[in-house]
């Protein structure tokens, strides 16, 4: 980026921090935001299906914002009961409407951990999905090890996507935020619809808005997605990608 666009995008996030009529983003903890329908796509610009996704692979697409980043998953295991007991950090409960696709494995989350937000982002990741056995300390301080985690190497949270994402280790007040995807029968497309759960995302623009708007070469980070919303995988959007 040379230093003309970085002026203007600073310009402009400057100006719509004081413009009114932004995007709507606050929403209470745990209620059910609903977005404009969003279809994935592949990394070719063709409609994903369900069936070819790669099993275990951490797939990463943007959603409901264009610089919030959510991971998309198929775990290779049904999970067709929506855990109904999470619990945000505010004590709001709510019910995960567990995976989708024809075997009921795919599920999606938002990529900002519930602690300290860290993210995927293109120099590094320090969040990501283990399909492999990854070993962590339990809140009941056993040594545990588990595959299809999702984990978090800034502060060791650990969290389990087979369960809504429900806090497995470490100082993660709550849940990942969950997104709600739509599976279409007939032709085997996935849509993002909603998010729900104890979501990052006014905490995230706040903290990291202005390096977002800069990384995504955008001038209002919190732009909703549009109709489409392109998959990468985790590995091939973040140059490193840290396993603890």
């Amino acid at each position: 980026m040379n230093r003309r666009e970085f002026t203007r995008i600073c310009s402009s996030m400057v100006a719509g921090a004081i413009a009114t009529g932004s995007s709507p983003v606050a929403h209470a903890a745990s209620e059910r935001a609903e977005y404009p329908k969003t279809q994935l796509l592949g990394d070719k610009n063709e409609p994903l299906t369900a069936d070819s996704l790669t099993t275990g692979i951490p797939y990463l697409f943007f959603y409901p914002f264009i610089s919030t980043p959510c991971f998309l998953i198929d775990l290779g295991t049904e999970t067709s009961t929506g855990a109904d007991d999470l619990i945000d950090k505010n004590g709001v409960g709510y019910q995960w409407q567990g995976g989708v696709g024809p075997n009921k494995s795919v599920v999606a989350y938002s990529a900002i951990c519930a602690h300290k937000m860290t993210h995927p982002a293109r120099e590094i990741s320090f969040i990501n999905y283990r399909h492999d056995k990854t070993s962590f300390y339990s809140h009941e301080g056993r040594n545990e090890e588990r595959t299809r985690v999702i984990s978090c190497c800034s502060e060791r949270s650990v969290y389990d996507p087979t369960d809504g994402a429900r806090v497995l280790a470490g100082p993660a007040p709550q849940p990942l935020a969950a997104i709600e995807l739509n599976y279409d029968n007939a032709t085997g497309a996935l849509f993002a619809t909603a998010s729900y759960g104890g979501d990052m995302y006014e905490r995230f623009f706040d903290k990291f808005g202005f390096r977002a708007a800069i990384e995504h070469k955008v001038n209002d980070p919190r732009k909703l997605v549009g109709d489409t919303s392109t998959i990468k995988k985790v590995s091939d959007y973040s140059s490193q990608v840290i396993k603890c």
